[in-house]
C-alpha cells in the first residue's frame, strides 16, 4: 500500500486530533478532566471524565455553547416576568436553634479562654468553625458575628454628593422587581447601554487621535473602578423609579478598550430618567494617593520576616490602615460618559431574541480576542494601557501598593513588589472586570443550577413520556477524589473521549425517538439542552 512521501504523511490529521474533532461533533467536552469515583455499597472504583466547564469557545467549544446557552435560557426567563418570584425565607428548624445555642456557649467559654490565655482557646476556636460549617450544611444565609468581637471600624466618609453633580430625586424602595402593565396587555422592559467617559478624541479603529494628551491614567482607573461605578448606577437607578429595578448585564470592551454595560432591565423606565441617573452617578476610590511611583526598578521594598521595609533606611513602610486614617480626599473619582442607550423592548418578540443573542454574543470569547489588535497603531495604544494598569493597584490586597510606599493587606514574605495575579493588570484583559455577566438575585428567581436542573427535568419527562427511564445514583453513597498526576492506573483522555463520545450517541437517539410521538423536530446541537440528562 502506497502510503505517499513524508511531506504528504505529516499532513494527515493526528487521531487524537480526528477524536477531538468527534467529541466537538457531537457536544463532549475536549479537555476533561479524570475524577476517581468509589461506590461505598458495591466498593466499585471507576473512573469518570468530567467536563472542563469553560466558558471560552477557543478553550473547549462544547462547555462554552453549553454555558451561553444556559445564560439565554436565564436572560429570556427573567426578562419579562409577570408574577413576582417568590423569595419568602423558610422558618429556622429545631436544628438550627440547638446549634446556635451550642455556638452561643461555646463563644463565651472562648472569649473568657483567650482572655485568661487558656491553652484551651484554640480548641474552643475549631469548635465554633466546626459548627458554623454544620449550620451552613442545614442551609443558612448571612454571616454570624465573630467569636472575637467587631473588628476596627473603618473611617467614616462624607455622605454627602459632590457639587459637580447634578441631584437626583430619591423615593422609598417598593418590595417589587415586575414593572408597570400598560393597556391591559402590555409590559415592555429595557435594553440600557452604559459606556465609560472620553479620555480623548479617537479614530475608527479605537486608537486615540493623539497618543500624548490622551489620559491613559485615567482609563485605567476607570476600567479598574468600572464593577464599583455600574453597582451604584443600579443603586442610584431604584432609588429614582422606587422600585427593585432587575438586569441580566454583560460587560464587554470597546475598540478603545473601555470597558462598556450592555443590559436587559425588567421593566420600563424613561429614556430621560436613564440620563439623569447616568449624569448623577460616580463612585468615589477612597484610597491612598498613587501618582508618582516611590520605588521602580532594582529599588523595591524589602520583607525583614515581619513587615517591608525601605530598602536604604531600612524603615517601614507605612501601612494600608494607617494611609486609609489619614485620607482627606479621594485618590479618584469614576464616572460614566454622557453616551447612554435605552431601548424598549416587548417580551416575546423577535426584537427581545435578537437582543438575548446580542448580549451574550462575546460571552464565549476571550477578552483578547474580542479586542484583537490588527495594526501597528492598535498594539501602541494596547501597550501604553497596559503600562499604565500594570502601575494601578486593582485592591487594597494589591502588591503594586509597595511601589508607592505603602504595605498592602495581607502582605507577607511571598508578596513580590509590582508582582500582583489579579486581571486588571494582564496584558489580555486590559483592565477588564472579572465577572463578564452581571445578574441581580431576583431576576429569574432561579440560580445557574436551578435552570440546569430544569433542563435535566425536561429531558427526563421526555424520556419517560416513551418509556426510557435513567436512574439516579445515591451520590451520598459515592466518593469521588481529583486524580493525581502521575496516577498508573488512571485511563488515557482519548479513552475517556471514545467513551464519551459513544455514549453521547446512544443519549442522541434515545431523545431523538422521546420527540417522533409528539412529531417535533430535533434540537439543535449548539442549544446542548438534552446532553444534561447525563
Amino acid at each position: 500500500m502506497d502510503t505517499g512521501t513524508r511531506a504528504e504523511r505529516m499532513k494527515q490529521p493526528l487521531a487524537s486530533d480526528v477524536i477531538a474533532a468527534t467529541a466537538e461533533q457531537h457536544g463532549v467536552c475536549v479537555r476533561p478532566f479524570t475524577m476517581e469515583v468509589g461506590d461505598l455499597d458495591t466498593g466499585e472504583l471507576r473512573y469518570v471524565a468530567v467536563p472542563c466547564g469553560s466558558t471560552i469557545e477557543s478553550q473547549c467549544g462544547p462547555c462554552a455553547r453549553k454555558a451561553r446557552a444556559l445564560r439565554m435560557v436565564q436572560c429570556r426567563e427573567g426578562w419579562h416576568l409577570t408574577d413576582e418570584p417568590d423569595f419568602t425565607p423558610d422558618e429556622p428548624t429545631t436544628d438550627h436553634t440547638a446549634l446556635l445555642e451550642l455556638r452561643a456557649d461555646l463563644v463565651v467559654a472562648y472569649q473568657q479562654a483567650a482572655g485568661t490565655g487558656a491553652a484551651d482557646a484554640d480548641e474552643l476556636r475549631d469548635e465554633i468553625r466546626s459548627v458554623d460549617e454544620e449550620l451552613r450544611q442545614l442551609g443558612m444565609r448571612g454571616r454570624l458575628p465573630s467569636p472575637d468581637g467587631p473588628g476596627k471600624r473603618p473611617p467614616k466618609r462624607s455622605t454627602k454628593r459632590r457639587q459637580d453633580t447634578p441631584e437626583l430625586p430619591r423615593r422609598r424602595v417598593e418590595k417589587r422587581t415586575v414593572g408597570r402593565e400598560y393597556a391591559g396587555r402590555f409590559r415592555p422592559s429595557m435594553f440600557v447601554t452604559l459606556t465609560c467617559d472620553t479620555y480623548g478624541r479617537i479614530r475608527d479603529d479605537g486608537t486615540p487621535v493623539d497618543p500624548a494628551s490622551y489620559d491613559y491614567r485615567r482609563a485605567a482607573r476607570d476600567a479598574v473602578h468600572f464593577a464599583a461605578l455600574v453597582d451604584r448606577w443600579w443603586q442610584n437607578l431604584r432609588r429614582v423609579v422606587g422600585w427593585d429595578v432587575q438586569y441580566f448585564a454583560t460587560v464587554e470592551p470597546q475598540r478603545r478598550c473601555a470597558p462598556h454595560l450592555h443590559a436587559a432591565v425588567r421593566g420600563s423606565v424613561s429614556h430621560e430618567v436613564l440620563r439623569q441617573v447616568a449624569a448623577a452617578t460616580y463612585h468615589q476610590v477612597w484610597w491612598p494617593e498613587h501618582d508618582e511611583l516611590v520605588y521602580d526598578g532594582d529599588q523595591l521594598p524589602v520583607w525583614d520576616g515581619q513587615r517591608f521595609v525601605d530598602p536604604a533606611t531600612r524603615g517601614p513602610l507605612t501601612t494600608w490602615a494607617d494611609a486609609i486614617d489619614e485620607l482627606d480626599e479621594p485618590a479618584h473619582v469614576v464616572s460614566f460618559g454622557r453616551q447612554v442607550h435605552s431601548k424598549g423592548i416587548l417580551g416575546g418578540s423577535e426584537e427581545a431574541g435578537r437582543h438575548i443573542g446580542y448580549l451574550t454574543k462575546y460571552l464565549t470569547k476571550a477578552t483578547g480576542e474580542v479586542i484583537e489588535a490588527a495594526s501597528d497603531r492598535q498594539r501602541a495604544h494596547h501597550d501604553r494601557l497596559h503600562d499604565e494598569l500594570r502601575v494601578t493597584p486593582c485592591s487594597p490586597r494589591c502588591a503594586v501598593w509597595l511601589l508607592y510606599g505603602i504595605e498592602p493587606m495581607g502582605a507577607g514574605g511571598k508578596t513580590h513588589p509590582g508582582h500582583c495575579k489579579g486581571r486588571a493588570h494582564r496584558r489580555t484583559t486590559l483592565g477588564l472586570p472579572g465577572r463578564r455577566v452581571l445578574v441581580s438575585r431576583k431576576w429569574s428567581g432561579k440560580t445557574l443550577a436551578d435552570h440546569r436542573a430544569d433542563r435535566k427535568a425536561f429531558v427526563l419527562e421526555s424520556l419517560a413520556a416513551v418509556g426510557i427511564t435513567k436512574s439516579e445514583p445515591d451520590r451520598s453513597r459515592l466518593v469521588w477524589h481529583k486524580v493525581q498526576p502521575g496516577d498508573p492506573n488512571q485511563p488515557p483522555r482519548d479513552h475517556l473521549l471514545m467513551h464519551a463520545i459513544a455514549e453521547r450517541i446512544r443519549w442522541r437517539a434515545e431523545y431523538d425517538r422521546a420527540l417522533l410521538p409528539a412529531n417535533e423536530p430535533s434540537p439543535d446541537l449548539s442549544a446542548d439542552r438534552w446532553v444534561d440528562a447525563a
